[in-house]
């Protein structure tokens, strides 16, 4: 099974359970009166926002080079990403808001039992769920699969506060307000992730590199490569979820073309296997320079 087909395949589960999950979480919070138990629900069913988008882009970001997009679509996949840290801190500031306003209107309808098995669930199956896409996110190194299996596991966390909250408010009316605490701690959590989500994959977009101790790894382990006199001015790039490489590779100057190809493809291939996250590196060879000689 391709890339695409993976992350349609988990992407569509996830949906179905989020759609499922927050139509249960909703009735569950109206009926039991809990504001708490229904921001929750909106939280899960802002995931399926973001399943929809994966859902979308997905065919647009595994498309392969052309002529117009020489290196690939990938940077697709990181706009599509920052969509749902948009969306977590959409969804997080109109929870947070609706809290704080019945906390001050000083609004505490009096709940029900019933609503405690909205987060419970809740708990449940959004952790299974963040397991299950986090894992298909690693083996095919996706960032927005990562990222939505993030969303997944931020509605389980923000069940938490919400059954705390709705029972202590069960076992002392007195401590009705914490149920609008509890709205308010879930919109801060989420907008957590939302903002890291967010910003991650903007620096993304930037073209950002990987940082110096990774390259420092880099160099050494080119060094090792026999043949290899020097390298300097390696540079990193970012796509996506993946990095492009190129540097300057020092050799015997008296080495013909085709070994010097020979050494240029090792370092490569070293690369590579060092870190499958890098898809292509672009090796320039120079003749051994002399200490005095500045770079």
């Amino acid at each position: 099974m391709n890339k695409k087909n993976q992350i349609q395949n988990i992407t569509l589960i996830g949906l179905v359970a989020n759609i499922i999950l927050s139509v249960i979480k909703f009735l569950i919070g109206f009926l039991g009166n809990s504001q708490a138990v229904v921001a929750d629900a909106l939280h899960s069913f802002s995931d399926t926002s973001s399943d929809l988008v994966i859902l979308f882009g997905v065919k647009y970001w595994t498309a392969p080079p052309d002529d117009d997009h020489p290196y690939g679509h990938q940077k697709i996949e990181s706009f599509i990403t920052i969509i749902i840290g948009f969306i977590l801190i959409l969804v997080a500031c109109t929870i947070g808001y609706n809290g704080i306003v019945s906390l001050l209107e000083r609004k505490q309808a009096q709940l029900n039992w019933i609503v405690t098995i909205g987060p419970l669930i809740s708990i449940f199956v959004k952790e299974i769920l963040f397991k299950v896409t986090y894992k298909v996110g690693i083996k095919i190194n996706s960032s927005s699969l990562k990222a939505n299996a993030w969303h997944h596991r931020s509605d389980a966390f923000s069940s938490i506060p919400v059954l705390i909250a709705i029972l202590a408010s069960l076992i002392d009316p007195r401590l009705g307000f914490l149920d609008q605490i509890g709205a308010i701690i879930v919109s801060a959590f989420i907008v957590k992730v939302g903002l890291e989500i967010f910003f991650t994959n903007i620096n993304d977009l930037l073209d950002t590199g990987i940082s110096k101790q990774k390259v420092i790894e880099l160099e050494k382990t080119i060094k090792t490569i026999r043949n290899v006199k020097g390298v300097h001015k390696l540079r990193t790039r970012k796509l996506a979820n993946y990095i492009y490489i190129d540097l300057h590779l020092e050799v015997d100057g008296h080495l013909s073309v085709i070994q010097g190809h020979d050494i240029s493809e090792e370092v490569k291939q070293a690369l590579i296997q060092k870190n499958p996250k890098i898809i292509d590196v672009m090796v320039h060879l120079e003749p051994e320079r002399n200490l005095s000689e500045p770079e």
